[in-house]
Order: structure tokens, then sequence, then C-alpha cells
């Protein structure tokens, strides 16, 4: 399982973690049906773990995803990118053979004969 996350977007996840002032609270990368193209990105944090969620160090910083979510994420890459409205991640996935607009929907190949649900982005 390989999830890449830029030396930026680690350092804004770090310093969102320090400020929710809880030290035992990991990111938890996630995938949920839904959004426009059938699949939609979960990030949060989090402090309860499974058994079967699968744990990273990433210099520093606990990644956990879910067993369910692990065929969809492997080769994620998660950036951070300033702008002139503000900051947002942006995230790459060689999984997804389509992608809605706001990058926060996807769907796969194996998934591409299903109909996509009807949703915000």
């Amino acid at each position: 399982m390989m999830i890449t996350i830029s030396e930026s977007a680690t350092d804004k996840i770090k310093e969102m973690l320090e400020s929710e002032g809880t030290p035992e609270m990991f990111l938890r990368i996630g995938v949920k049906e839904g959004g426009c193209s059938g699949f939609s990105y979960s990030m949060g944090f989090d402090d309860e773990q499974s058994v079967d969620d699968q744990e990273m160090d990433m210099t520093g910083l606990r990644v956990v995803v879910d067993q369910s979510s692990l065929r969809y994420l492997n080769g994620l890459e998660i950036d951070w990118k300033e702008s002139a409205m503000g900051g947002g991640f942006t995230i790459e996935n060689p999984n997804a053979s389509a992608t809605c607009g706001c990058g926060s929907s996807f769907r796969t190949a194996a998934d591409a004969g299903k109909p996509a649900e009807a949703g915000e982005c």
C-alpha cells in the first residue's frame, strides 16, 4: 500500500493536528460511495482505530486507511497548494478513470459501467 503525501501537505496536516490539541489523533483517509463520479474521498482526524485498519508513518504523521478503501487508494498522492483564494489539498489517484471537476469525487475503470449518482462535488 503506497500513499504519498507531499512535504507541504504533511506540514499543513501536522499544523492542523496540533491545533486540535489531542496528541493521539491521526489522519484517516478513506473512500465512500457518493459524489458526482461514484466515489468520494474522505480525509479527517480520528482517534479510534480498527484492527483491520492499515497504519503508515509519513515522516512523523500517522496515517490510517480502512480495509475497504485500500484498493482505491494505492498510489494516491496528496499535495497542498496555496492560491490567491487560500489553500487547499489536491488529490491525484492513478486508480481513477474519471474524476469530477472538483477533484473530490472519482470513478474507477472497474466501476465505469455503473451509472454515476447525481450529487454535489
